[in-house]
């Protein structure tokens, strides 16, 4: 069975970005499940699979088609129930929830603004027209005075991960002594800065940091296979 993910990239098709797509990524080197990675742009998303989607991660498994990248974990979660557990149970899934939400009404926001000119830049023109529009429509305002509020972002963000770093200072992983989906729906928004920013979100000796290096290791150091910008 050859898997396939749809992968968001920019102008260099070797440096897949998307935070939701590593998410998925991560969950099935979990499972020990091969794919092969489709690198794909803004713009041809939804001429992708017969136009079966407007967003990614989209996954075929076989003759299965699966989008979103929490609805995709919990399908792998379903089909191989022999493999290691993304969830280890209702009360992680539950607690997976929680860590999703925290993810896309704090974190990615915040990352957001402070990378969006780097995000902007790493793309083919025919994607900087449609990044560009889009995102001005979302922020109501100039990608430029998005990209100038970053700046303040960056110095609060830090704030930002304080439930996260109480958390990991008394555990190695979001799911404990190892790593479990939740870890992966976190890991993604910092590895989607590491891959398109210069901009360093997290300082040395920060607990937050020691987790996000020890995932960057994790699968064969799948994070690593990208390098940071």
């Amino acid at each position: 069975m050859t898997r396939k993910l749809y992968s968001l990239c920019g102008s260099d098709r070797a440096r897949p970005f998307s935070p939701h797509v590593w998410k998925t990524a991560m969950s099935l080197a979990h499972k020990g499940l091969d794919f092969d990675t489709v690198p794909i742009g803004f713009t041809e998303i939804r001429a992708i699979e017969d136009g079966a989607t407007n967003l990614v991660p989209l996954l075929r498994d076989g003759e299965k088609l699966v989008k979103d990248s929490f609805e995709i974990a919990l399908y792998l979660e379903r089909t191989y129930p022999d493999r290691p557990a993304l969830f280890a149970g209702e009360g992680a899934m539950a607690i997976s929830r929680f860590v999703e939400g925290w993810s896309q009404t704090t974190l990615h926001p915040a990352v957001t603004r402070i990378i969006i000119r780097d995000i902007h830049d790493r793309l083919d023109p025919v994607d900087q027209a449609y990044f560009r529009e889009s995102r001005e429509k979302r922020f109501g305002t100039s990608l430029e005075a998005v990209a100038e509020s970053g700046g303040s972002s960056l110095t609060t963000f830090s704030e930002k991960l304080e439930p996260l770093r109480h958390l990991l200072k008394i555990q190695d992983f979001l799911g404990g002594a190892t790593p479990l989906f939740a870890d992966y729906i976190v890991f993604g928004a910092f590895q989607w800065a590491r891959i398109v920013s210069p901009q360093r979100l997290l300082q040395p000796g920060d607990p937050v940091t020691a987790w996000f290096e020890r995932c960057l290791d994790l699968h064969g150091g799948l994070g690593r296979s990208v390098t940071a910008a």
